[in-house]
C-alpha cells in the first residue's frame, strides 16, 4: 500500500464513520459495535508514527464513545460535526458546546413536536442530542415513515438551523455542522498532508466534497457517491483498514 510507506503523506489523518462503516447497522442503534475484528487494526493505526485516527459520526458523542472500541488518542467527532472531543486514559477529553437562549429555546421547542410526529406511530422514535433532535424511523412501516419524514423535514425548515436527512433519519440541528467541515478544521488543526475518510450514508457525502484530489475517500455500500472508492461492506472496510495497519512503519 504506497500510502503507508509514503513520508509525504506524513502526518496522515484516517477519519472513519462508525454505522455502516466500522459496524453493521442495526435495527437497535444500541447493540452496534465495531466489528471484532477491526478492533485490532484502528489500534496500530492510532499507535503509528505521524497518523492520527478520528471517528466522524452522526451520533452524539457521548453514545459514540460508549460503544466504539477506540484507542486513547482518537479524536471523537459527533452529531455531524457539532461535537467533538478526544480518548484519553481518565475519559473524554471534550470541546465544550454551548447554546445561546434562544438556540436552548428552540432546542426544546423541537423535541416537543418531534415528539408529537412519532407519538402513535410505531417503529419511530426521537433522539435528543446537545444540539440537535433526530427522528429515527427505521423500525417503522413505509407508509408511516415517509409520512413522519415529511413532517420532520417541515419542521426542520420551521425551527432549524440545519437539516439533515439520512438512512431512515431526519436529524434537526440549532447549530449549523457538517461532516466536511468538522473534518477539515481537525486537518487543519493537525497539519495533515492527507487524509483517508470512508463512510457509508449520504452525510458523508459532505466529507468527500470537502476533501481534494490526494487524499483517500471510500463509500461503503452501493449508492451514488463523491468518493473515488468503494469497499461492499464493514467486513471490506475491515480488510482494508488491517492492511493499512500492516503496511504502515512499525
Amino acid at each position: 500500500m504506497a500510502l503507508a510507506d509514503d513520508a509525504k503523506a506524513r502526518p496522515l489523518l484516517v477519519a472513519l464513520d462508525f454505522d455502516g462503516t466500522l459496524a453493521p447497522l442495526q435495527d437497535d442503534p444500541s447493540l452496534s459495535r465495531v466489528l471484532p475484528e477491526g478492533v485490532e487494526p484502528l489500534r496500530r493505526i492510532a499507535e503509528a508514527d505521524d497518523v492520527a485516527l478520528a471517528l466522524v459520526s452522526g451520533r452524539a458523542l457521548h453514545d459514540l464513545h460508549a460503544l466504539a472500541e477506540v484507542p486513547v488518542g482518537t479524536y471523537l467527532i459527533g452529531s455531524h460535526g457539532a461535537e467533538r472531543a478526544r480518548v484519553t486514559r481518565h475519559g473524554l477529553d471534550r470541546d465544550v458546546v454551548r447554546l445561546t437562549d434562544e438556540q436552548a429555546d428552540r432546542l426544546a421547542a423541537l423535541g416537543a413536536q418531534a415528539s408529537a410526529i412519532a407519538r402513535g406511530r410505531d417503529g419511530i422514535w426521537v433522539e435528543t442530542k446537545p444540539t440537535a433532535v433526530v427522528l429515527h424511523t427505521r423500525l417503522a412501516e413505509r407508509a408511516d415513515a415517509a409520512a413522519a419524514h415529511e413532517q420532520a423535514l417541515a419542521l426542520g425548515a420551521e425551527l432549524g438551523s440545519g437539516v439533515l436527512s439520512g438512512k431512515d433519519v431526519v436529524e434537526i440541528s440549532v447549530l449549523h455542522a457538517s461532516k466536511g467541515e468538522a473534518l477539515g478544521a481537525l486537518r487543519d488543526e493537525l497539519g495533515a498532508r492527507v487524509v483517508v475518510y470512508a463512510g457509508d450514508d449520504v452525510t458523508d457525502e459532505h466529507a468527500f466534497e470537502a476533501l481534494g484530489e490526494h487524499d483517500v475517500t471510500v463509500k461503503v455500500g452501493p449508492g451514488d457517491t463523491a468518493a473515488r472508492l468503494r469497499v461492499a461492506d464493514p467486513h471490506e472496510m475491515t480488510h482494508a483498514l488491517a492492511a493499512l495497519a500492516d503496511a504502515l512503519p512499525g
